[in-house]
């Protein structure tokens, strides 16, 4: 079967891994230092720090700023379940703005309306997550001008995005948001298995999250309350154990050398997707805005299926016995049902949002798809759609 996404995994992954396994440090050890260094190296970050997945990088970015009781933080619905559910580990109260139709990121003059409706209302936005949907930066320059407007905190939910560019600049994520995110999950453009990190430029702030990251302890002399010896360490905030091991860093350090080949692999897969689709009827291709580079870690495509003889599930089936997986990213997180029971979010709230999700397919894309099976992914969905 042919899936919408997969790692790409080569004999230096596995030496990388095998040698670590070999060694006597499997976690807490200087793979992990090491990855830090790769990801500060590439993304142009003062700081990394390196966890067990990309939800618990939200969260602790969330406590990191001190988000709480009666916060807000808005994002957008078209994410997965974590980037919102993140906001309520803390404490504070999501909210949502619909989308751009061209980028399927955060529309900004709505979200200029959602701000001055909460200023309206006495309330105070603590912070924006902007989501880099599908590998498309957000505007991350007028985002930037809109939180120093306002006094809003920026994180940069950069999961989707891993080598993607603004203007040119792989370093657009931690120069315009104030903590940015990413995930390391399988089908993601690098992978550690599971495994996230979050890229700082502020010594406090990291120092904070890479305490919260391993139980809230610290053996800095100048924190202690005692001296009791090496082997002592204190605990003055409650934390976690977010903690990632040494062969998943390993195994992350060399994916990383991979990453700008990679993404190459993705934009001429995506490329071609557009060429053979974009003059077809009742089907609408991704966009990159200009001076964006798009990562695409997935290719949305969106079909009116409400012209088209078949729904939805009929055509996923359609494809599975032609040996396809398909996937839809997302059904919007508003309108499931703990959103709509805690917070009263209905169908309607964001339309624009709620529609792509009607008609986006996520198509196969991935390193190492072949030409061969691209070409049988876009027969098939040609013929299915024509039938």
């Amino acid at each position: 079967m042919i899936s919408y996404g997969k790692q790409s995994i080569i004999s230096s992954d596995i030496d990388s891994v095998v040698s670590i396994l070999k060694s006597d440090w499997l976690t807490q050890g200087p793979s992990v230092e090491r990855f830090e260094d790769d990801l500060k190296k590439y993304f142009g970050s003062d700081y990394a720090c390196a966890v067990s997945n990309g939800t618990a990088a939200l969260h602790l970015a969330g406590l990191a700023l001190d988000w709480g009781d009666g916060d807000v933080v808005l994002t957008s619905p078209l994410s997965f379940l974590s980037t919102a559910n993140a906001i309520i580990y803390t404490g504070a109260t999501p909210d949502f703005v619909d989308i751009d139709p061209v980028s399927y990121t955060i529309d900004l003059n709505q979200l200029e309306d959602k701000i001055k409706y909460y200023i309206y209302k006495n309330k105070k936005i603590k912070a924006i997550i902007g989501v880099d949907y599908a590998g498309h930066p957000c505007d991350w320059v007028s985002l930037k001008s809109l939180s120093e407007k306002y006094d809003i905190k920026l994180v940069n939910d950069n999961c989707h995005a891993l080598g993607a560019s603004l203007f040119n600049k792989k370093n657009y994520a931690i120069k315009h948001a104030d903590i940015v995110i990413q995930s390391y999950h399988p089908v993601k453009h690098i992978t550690t298995g599971e495994g996230g990190a979050l890229m700082i430029n502020n010594l406090e702030l990291a120092d904070k999250v890479k305490k919260l990251r391993s139980h809230g302890m610290t053996k800095n002399s100048l924190e202690l309350e005692r001296k009791d010896g090496p082997w002592y360490y204190e605990m003055h905030e409650v934390g976690y154990n977010y903690r990632i091991t040494d062969f998943q860093c390993g195994l992350g350090s060399a994916q990383l050398k991979r990453l700008d080949e990679f993404i190459i692999k993705r934009q001429k897969i995506a490329k071609k997707y557009s060429k053979k689709f974009s003059s077809k009827n009742n089907i609408i291709i991704p966009k990159t805005k200009r001076n964006y580079g798009h990562a695409f870690h997935l290719y949305p495509l969106q079909v009116d299926f409400n012209k088209i003889k078949k729904n939805k599930i009929q055509f996923f089936k359609l494809m599975k016995n032609a040996g396809i997986l398909l996937q839809v990213h997302y059904f919007p997180i508003h309108l499931q049902p703990y959103y709509k029971k805690m917070f009263g979010f209905k169908v309607g709230d964001f339309p624009i949002s709620e529609d792509f999700y009607k008609k986006e397919i996520s198509l196969p894309i991935y390193p190492s798809l072949t030409d061969n099976d691209q070409g049988l992914v876009i027969n098939s969905i040609l013929k299915n759609l024509n039938d």
